[in-house]
């Protein structure tokens, strides 16, 4: 490849085996020219790499777009993207987990409307993918990039690191990185981008598939450790902002620590996490009512969690959780 790539695409891998030939192919056939592929072997147990090597076999032309990098011991997945910026060149950078795929076309839309609106960031919407069926997951829109990161503080917009096209400069310029050591709740290092961007720009496609049926996924995974990461990074976070704001995003980070801890309210029909959710920030459970970038659902769960009304939360959790998002949705 000549010159500056367009956009570098970052691959984390760590037990993708199921999913990664998908994923691969997804990346090979994109229709930019300009493109650069970097996939960070996590050392990876499985044959994830093997298949990897395997689907790279069917487009020798990307061959010289195309970096595997590999970490001797599992470092984590902050570790792993922060590899892969490491190694990145391009003007732009992609993040992609290796068990989801995009559209043939998202990084040509994406780049061009980066490029078309001066943008330093763009964002678009995803399909949240089951296994027979999936749910196009729409994103808002904002002008202004304090408006975007307000709402990803809030959950009225995802600070996933997936759907999102960046100027390499914001983290080079920024000193952004991933925190190595606490991967649940990494992502929120993309709320940082939007703190330091110009100009941002959302595309109403939907070009991101992010695929729900890896259950071996970090994410999926409830521990202590998990815990701790996650309160981490939501103090990581609400220092950063509070430094370059002050007291301007006060409401803003409550509403972020509220959104934090709400998965214990919804991932399991356990009071003892019903009890930590109180025990979590409870300075930000008087916000609760004003955050109106989430839906009246999920305040009223947490409002009936913060008077300790924990039988209506588990039987949330029955109804909607377990039924309509593990049955019909499955």
């Amino acid at each position: 490849m000549s010159g500056i790539p367009k956009v570098s695409v970052i691959v984390p891998i760590y037990g993708v085996e199921a999913f990664i030939e998908r994923c691969a192919r997804s990346l090979m056939e994109q229709t930019l020219d300009g493109v650069e592929y970097i996939f960070v072997d996590d050392a990876s147990k499985d044959g994830s790499i093997v298949l990897l090597k395997k689907v790279m076999e069917k487009y020798p032309a990307k061959n010289k777009a195309v970096s595997i990098i590999i970490h001797e011991k599992n470092k984590g997945l902050p570790a792993a993207r922060n590899t892969g910026l490491e190694k990145a060149n391009g003007e732009y950078i992609f993040h992609c987990d290796g068990d989801d795929f995009i559209e043939s076309n998202a990084l040509e839309l994406l780049y061009n409307a980066a490029k078309e609106n001066e943008a330093d960031i763009v964002w678009c919407d995803w399909y949240l993918t089951f296994k027979k069926n999936e749910r196009r997951m729409s994103e808002p829109s904002f002008v202004e990039p304090i408006d975007a990161l307000k709402s990803m503080l809030g959950g009225g917009m995802k600070y996933n690191v997936w759907n999102k096209l960046v100027r390499r400069k914001l983290y080079t310029e920024n000193s952004i990185y991933f925190p190595e050591g606490y991967g649940m709740g990494e992502d929120m290092t993309m709320i940082l981008l939007f703190a330091y961007a110009h100009k941002v720009y959302h595309l109403k496609r939907a070009l991101y598939h992010y695929v729900k049926m890896n259950t071996t996924a970090f994410s999926h995974t409830v521990s202590q450790t998990n815990f701790d990461s996650l309160r981490y990074n939501v103090e990581r976070i609400s220092k950063i902002l509070t430094d370059l704001f002050g007291d301007k995003l006060k409401e803003n980070i409550a509403f972020l620590k509220l959104e934090a801890k709400y998965p214990f309210l919804i991932i399991a029909p356990d009071f003892s996490l019903y009890r930590q959710w109180n025990k979590w920030y409870p300075e930000a459970n008087r916000f609760i009512l004003k955050n109106k970038s989430v839906s009246l659902r999920s305040r009223i769960v947490q409002s009936c969690a913060r008077y300790r009304m924990y039988w209506i939360v588990w039987l949330h959790y029955q109804v909607v959780c377990r039924f309509i998002y593990g049955v019909i949705y499955k």
